[in-house]
């Protein structure tokens, strides 16, 4: 009798277990896109416009920014790119550690696009950091680990250095415009 009742609560204890090591996230169905993000007009795609579109510069210089403990990962870029007049560049790298992260990602297959966010206190390191500065705007997407579970998605304000974060960005030219990379009408 003992077994029969030991086995199914040692399930759930395990099953509550195991839940818990996942980010609780929010859901945001009627989410604003991020600013500078272009919604759709239409699902529809236009034929004027190419599968594949290339754009050729070369980097101008490379900028590195560290970021102390407790500073938020999107604002300390926000700032280097102020601060170093910086137009249009390459996120080519990001390494360090956070306590807390939020982070958006698209939930669907579909126009329009749906966000998921996800937010939770908790240290795990930074695993890359990529991206882009477009016209001056600040494009990144972020990967976490803490070593059971790994996490990725747009970097959303809010995300907080742990030890230090270290951000590489590669300058361009001005020109050719990168105005409309991510934007998502251009389809």
């Amino acid at each position: 009798m003992k077994t029969r009742i030991g086995i199914p609560l040692l399930a759930i204890f395990l099953f509550t277990a195991l839940i818990s090591l996942f980010p609780r996230c929010r859901e945001v169905s009627e989410q604003q896109p991020p600013v500078g993000i272009h919604t759709p007009d239409s699902v529809e795609g236009n034929d004027s416009v190419p599968a594949t579109i290339l754009l050729s510069s070369d980097f101008k210089r490379v900028v590195i920014a560290r970021l102390k403990h407790n500073t938020d990962i999107l604002q300390g870029i926000k700032d280097a790119v102020e601060k170093e007049g910086i137009h249009n560049a390459v996120i080519l790298s990001g390494i360090g550690s956070t306590c807390r992260h939020h982070i958006h990602s698209v939930d669907n297959c579909t126009f329009p696009a749906r966000n998921v966010f996800y937010e939770q206190e908790m240290p795990m390191d930074i695993l890359c950091m990529n991206g882009y500065i477009i016209e001056g705007r600040v494009h990144a997407h972020i990967s976490l680990s803490n070593g059971a579970q790994a996490i990725g998605g747009h970097l959303e304000p809010g995300t907080r250095v742990f030890t230090f974060c270290i951000i590489t960005l590669g300058i361009l030219e001005d020109e050719p415009s990168l105005e409309r990379v991510d934007d998502l009408t251009w389809r």
